[in-house]
């Protein structure tokens, strides 16, 4: 909104000496500020949102589905929960006021925040309010949110990369660490390639160009939102593991956005993408902002409300800019995270069936509860996870400079 203004009347700015207001034309200026506008908002509406949510009594109940998880959690019982909406509300803030409103990428990201934190506060208001399934801690079933994540991801992938047309940067697959790897993933009849090798795949007689980046996004999509809902479990950490990505992806979005630089570090040069910093740049001032009402005690938690928008917002921004892989390095803590749920589940199946008892790879999954059954005080698993976040981001960002 603001970017727009001034664009607008930047002539009559001028003309009236107020020609520095032309720094609003610069992306990485309006990121800055989204920023500070984020991380300001957070911290001047939390008291008032923490008191709402304490009046309408959405709060944690602390009744998991285990017996471990309660002891864990116990202590944590009445914390107001679904701060997710002030997470939600800082980044929408920013973005309206500083974003350029009239860009596709901006408007899906905008309906990608919403959508998500419609289905994390739904999932929420079920399990904390009176509204709750047969008076137990079941929000939206496993099913019903998954459908409605790929739903979104679907579209917003379909959209995507109808708008990216023919341009070849704007659906290609780029890889970590290599220079010249990359998978074309709009070629017809499936070819994708691998430049300067053979073929990746022969061609099949259906046409796939906009199948495969609509399943590659919906897949980064809808596990990136999953898996950062499962790493929001302790006081601060999900923000601030979400806060690290962020400004990894701050950065990237700027570079993949400034052809000059872009074209010198061998990163794909998509002008609208440039947007993505601005997005990129709320995200980190809201998660800020937050942990600083998140962290141990935490008097407040974001839940499912800020936990899945965190995590679709992430994934779109990778989209977008098209660094898919590098979020997955990026969000290491993530991936392992989701990555020790499946586990843990799929082998207590499969010791169940072939040996007649239910067998653990974990003490507890996810994670983060595995350390602290293993004696790890919260504060020493969230900081100690916050360490390896940022040292897999210094290591993407190097892989920029070894393309």
């Amino acid at each position: 909104m603001l970017y727009l203004l001034v664009k607008h009347f930047l002539p009559w700015f001028e003309q009236h000496g107020l020609d520095f207001l032309r720094v609003f034309r610069y992306v990485s200026f309006r990121a800055i500020l989204a920023f500070a506008v984020s991380f300001v908002t957070c911290i001047a509406l939390g008291p008032g949102m923490i008191r709402w949510l304490r009046r309408r009594k959405i709060d944690d109940l602390a009744g998991f589905d285990q017996v471990e998880v309660d002891k864990l959690m116990a202590g944590k019982k009445g914390t107001p929960t679904m701060g997710g909406l002030l997470i939600v509300g800082a980044i929408a803030v920013a973005t309206l006021l500083l974003a350029d409103l009239g860009n596709f990428y901006v408007s899906m990201a905008l309906v990608c925040l919403l959508w998500t934190a419609v289905i994390g506060a739904a999932d929420d208001w079920l399990k904390l309010t009176a509204g709750r399934r047969a008076g137990t801690r079941q929000g939206l079933y496993s099913k019903e949110k998954l459908a409605f994540q790929v739903g979104l991801a679907v579209v917003l992938s379909y959209f995507t990369y109808r708008h990216g047309g023919g341009r070849v940067e704007t659906h290609t697959l780029y890889f970590p660490f290599f220079k010249n790897l990359k998978i074309d993933l709009a070629m017809h009849g499936f070819d994708a390639w691998v430049k300067g090798t053979v073929p990746l795949l022969a061609s099949l007689p259906l046409d796939y160009s906009a199948l495969a980046f609509v399943l590659l996004g919906t897949l980064v999509l809808t596990g990136t939102s999953n898996a950062v809902n499962l790493t929001d479990g302790l006081d601060g950490l999900a923000a601030g593991c979400t806060a690290i990505v962020s400004f990894t992806f701050f950065l990237v979005s700027l570079i993949v956005g400034y052809a000059q630089l872009a074209r010198y570090l061998n990163l794909t040069h998509i002008p609208e993408a440039g947007e993505m910093a601005i997005l990129a740049g709320a995200i980190t001032g809201a998660c800020l902002g937050f942990l600083w009402f998140n962290c141990n005690p935490a008097a407040v938690f974001m839940g499912d409300t800020g936990s899945l928008s965190l995590g679709a917002l992430l994934a779109y921004i990778a989209i977008v800019i098209r660094q898919e892989l590098m979020l997955v390095m990026v969000g290491g803590i993530f991936v392992v995270e989701a990555l020790s749920v499946l586990i843990q589940v799929g082998y207590f199946k499969y010791s169940r069936r072939r040996y007649g008892e239910g067998r653990r790879v974990f003490l507890m999954a996810p994670l983060h509860h595995h350390f602290q059954r293993k004696g790890w005080a919260e504060t020493q698993v969230v900081v100690r996870f916050w360490l390896v976040g940022a040292l897999l981001a210094a290591m993407s960002l190097a892989t920029i400079k070894l393309r």
